[in-house]
């Protein structure tokens, strides 16, 4: 039975992804909102949250197979939507069709169709969209937001951003259904919309021209075979190999992977656990990218998905001075990472480590403080310590930002056609325009 005053809320994409909202309205967050439906394509992971819902004291709610979805909807006042990348736009447009709020993952889609289909859902519609950009409520991320806003550097005129992934988080996007870019976009949707959108809110501008390079260089069987790795065994769990080679993942020694996975499989299929240089790798593992802003400010931007640290660095270059942003989320992979899931963990990362400095011309670099932006509560949990604070704005609603982190769909339209142009770029060798405030293809 639902609380009085407490928005319900129905949750569509039962994955890893779901558990940060899930646990939120159980926890943190319950006395914002309750989860009254959750919808998936497989019942063993529905199953698996009703469990942790039940392990709140509460009963359980009412699950929905995606034929469902519409009907789910007349019972929720919000739909947090986590499920695969390319069911996005269909979800999130039937949703503000029915008037119902949705809180929606990055990426906001995976093509431009996508991106203007939910435009014009949200334009005749009275709900709001909510992007989860959780990257911009990192500390360190608003800092450098701060400085911009402030005028530190002068007019902004370059930016170097450069992201890796480690060989224990970039290569699970290799395991999973990431792997498809029909279902993903690939990494330059799927993950770079995090980065592209930091750039944009970052300069406050909109992204005009892009060309892009991009590859498979590391992962998938073809490069195996290059490199001489011999047969492999098609998936982690079970594989005899499975105690040496940091490359499989066995889910069966991970009681959560083995419930929301391993479990699972009876009913679709789907294998979480793949091998990352077997076949049916279609997406990408190394991507560089330029890009023309309209305040004509540039950008020099890589991805590379191989890493034997995971962080990034961003330098801004302006017309006073230049800032520089430099984090290693984590030091270094143990080679044990894909059995042991506390190693899988950045949280508390040994030799982690952030600094963001500022350098005007004809002064010394001095070093920023960083701390955790003066909000509401304390920053913490992942994504650098955005993801609480995200959670705040989206179950409290945020209080006056001058920063303007909550995004919307245009922000997450711009986020998109960044990385779909630059796909396209690499795949035909030319640049491709943006319109309409990048939230449009020239």
């Amino acid at each position: 039975m639902e609380s009085p005053g407490k928005r319900r809320y129905a949750v569509v994409g039962l994955g890893h992804r779901a558990q940060m909202y899930v646990d939120a309205l159980l926890g943190d967050w319950s006395d914002t909102g309750e989860i009254v439906a959750l919808c998936d394509s497989n019942r063993t992971r529905m199953d698996f949250y009703n469990r942790r819902i039940a392990a709140t004291g509460r009963g359980p709610v009412p699950c929905f197979g995606p034929d469902g979805f519409t009907a789910m909807l007349e019972g929720a006042d919000a739909v947090v939507v986590t499920s695969v990348d390319a069911s996005h736009a269909p979800y999130v447009c039937a949703a503000l069709d029915a008037g119902v709020d949705v809180v929606v993952e990055k990426p906001l889609t995976t093509d431009a169709e996508g991106c203007a289909a939910i435009a014009a859902a949200a334009e005749r519609s009275t709900a709001r969209i909510i992007v989860t950009f959780n990257y911009r409520y990192s500390p360190r991320n608003t800092a450098l937001r701060r400085l911009l806003a402030d005028g530190a550097v002068g007019e902004v005129t370059s930016v170097h951003f450069e992201w890796v992934l480690d060989t224990i988080h970039g290569a699970d996007y290799f395991r999973r259904w990431h792997r498809d870019r029909t279902r993903s976009g690939g990494l330059l949707v799927h993950k770079s919309t995090h980065h592209f959108d930091l750039v944009n809110w970052w300069l406050d501008a909109s992204p005009e021209l892009v060309f892009a390079q991009a590859d498979l260089l590391f992962y998938g069987s073809e490069n195996a075979r290059g490199r001489g790795l011999g047969p492999r065994p098609a998936r982690g769990t079970g594989a005899p190999s499975a105690d040496t080679d940091p490359f499989l993942l066995d889910m069966s020694r991970d009681e959560r992977l083995a419930r929301l996975y391993l479990d699972a499989e009876h009913e679709d299929g789907y294998q979480r656990d793949q091998d990352v240089f077997g076949d049916g790798v279609t997406i990408d593992d190394t991507m560089a990218v330029l890009v023309r802003y309209d305040n004509r400010a540039m950008l020099t931007y890589s991805l590379h998905a191989h890493a034997p640290f995971e962080g990034y660095r961003v330098a801004v270059n302006g017309t006073e001075g230049r800032a520089e942003l430099e984090v290693c989320e984590r030091a270094w992979t143990p080679p044990r990472a894909a059995v042991d899931p506390s190693a899988r963990s950045k949280e508390h990362a040994d030799g982690a480590w952030e600094r963001l400095t500022l350098q005007p011309h004809w002064s010394p670099r001095e070093e920023i403080a960083l701390h955790d932006g003066g909000d509401r509560g304390r920053a913490g949990g992942g994504h650098g310590g955005g993801d609480r604070l995200l959670l705040d704005d989206v179950f409290r609603g945020p209080t006056r930002d001058p920063l303007s982190r909550q995004a919307g769909y245009r922000d997450g339209i711009r986020s998109v056609l960044v990385g779909v142009a630059a796909s396209t770029s690499a795949g035909t060798h030319r640049p491709v325009r943006l319109v309409d405030d990048g939230t449009r293809l020239g």
